[in-house]
């Protein structure tokens, strides 16, 4: 395979690198004090808007000025309005509203996190006393309430590759592992009306998960799980079960710990699904995400990691399913494996 190197890494772009947490902290800040909202309806003056807002009006002019050197905002003589695009993007209420993400993609558990990446790459692993694997942990609430705009174009997806096989069977039963929000379970259920989801996560976070269901529609046929996925009781037997966004927090042999649990509990002629990041043969600069990605892992858990589409499916092998077939929708970073019990 040929690589593409990149050019030369210059001055700018190291500068530029080191004060990214700058440009995050901003919009942030802009998102936590509503400014995006406040100029939705039309530009406004720093002193009206921070009547508007109950800030300081010179605190406020400070930070329009600095979103709009960062392309956000646009000043149109002594006022600031919304940018081009801006208004779709960070307007709440927006179809397209991304403002949510950021308690999951640059909320304060990460960054803390992060802070001390350092001694995580020095020791091997987590060295933060709350991280991805402690029960309970108060940041998966945040990602149920609030992941749901990047996960549905992939939750689609699953419905749609599962749609035909399941239409076929007359009652359908799906564990949902580490639910969350729920979405992967729920969207197949609001299509096929004979689908009941078992959705499995902590008890601090199922109380959100369950709110799901009913604005879905389909809380009549979820039920819900309590506890630990590597301990408590799996009920079942399942047609289908939902792995998603979950195996990347552990190693390869803790993932197949996990699988085995759930093998035992799939029907004999049922499937697996497992969604998440893979990294395959394309170098890093070529498919950053998952490396990226790969980093919150060392950083936030024991063992986690990436894992390889190779490692993938050894995992899945020694589950105890067969080689899985791959999914993925264009600019989409996660893939979606489908597997059947061997």
């Amino acid at each position: 395979m040929s690589v593409t190197l990149r050019s030369e890494v210059d001055r700018e772009t190291v500068l530029r690198i080191m004060q990214g947490y700058r440009d995050t902290s901003l919009l942030r800040t802009g998102l936590d004090l509503g400014v995006f909202d406040a100029l939705a309806d039309g530009p406004a003056r720093p002193g009206q808007l921070a009547d508007r807002l109950e800030v300081n009006e010179r605190g406020i002019r400070i930070l329009l000025n600095a979103l709009v050197a960062l392309g956000l905002l646009r000043r149109e003589d002594e006022a600031f309005a919304l940018a081009p695009g801006t208004d779709g993007l960070l307007v709440s209420g927006r179809p397209g509203y991304l403002g949510h993400l950021k308690d999951v993609l640059a909320g304060d558990h990460e960054w803390d996190t992060l802070k001390v990446l350092a001694e995580a790459v020095r020791r091997g692993g987590c060295v933060v006393g709350e991280n991805a694997e402690t029960p309970n942990f108060e940041y998966w609430e945040d990602f149920a309430n609030h992941a749901t705009a990047a996960t549905g174009p992939t939750a689609r997806l699953v419905t749609d590759v599962l749609a035909a096989r399941l239409t076929e069977l007359s009652e359908v039963d799906i564990l949902d592992v580490a639910c969350g929000h729920g979405l992967y379970g729920y969207t197949i259920a609001e299509r096929l009306a004979h689908v009941r989801i078992h959705s499995l996560d902590w008890p601090n976070v199922l109380p959100i998960t369950e709110r799901r269901a009913k604005e879905m529609g389909v809380h009549d046929r979820a039920s819900f799980i309590s506890g630990d996925m590597f301990e408590v009781p799996l009920g079942g037997p399942y047609d289908v079960a939902l792995v998603t966004n979950v195996l990347h927090h552990f190693s390869a042999a803790k993932a197949t710990e996990l699988l085995t649990r759930v093998h035992d509990v799939i029907r004999h002629d049922g499937q697996l699904v497992t969604v998440g990041f893979t990294i395959g043969d394309e170098p890093p600069e070529q498919e950053p995400v998952p490396h990226l990605f790969s980093v919150l892992m060392l950083a936030w858990t024991t063992g986690g990691q990436v894992h390889t589409e190779q490692e993938y499916e050894r995992i899945l092998r020694d589950s105890g399913f067969a080689p899985p077939r791959e999914y993925r929708l264009p600019g989409v970073p996660m893939r979606v494996l489908v597997s059947d019990k061997a």
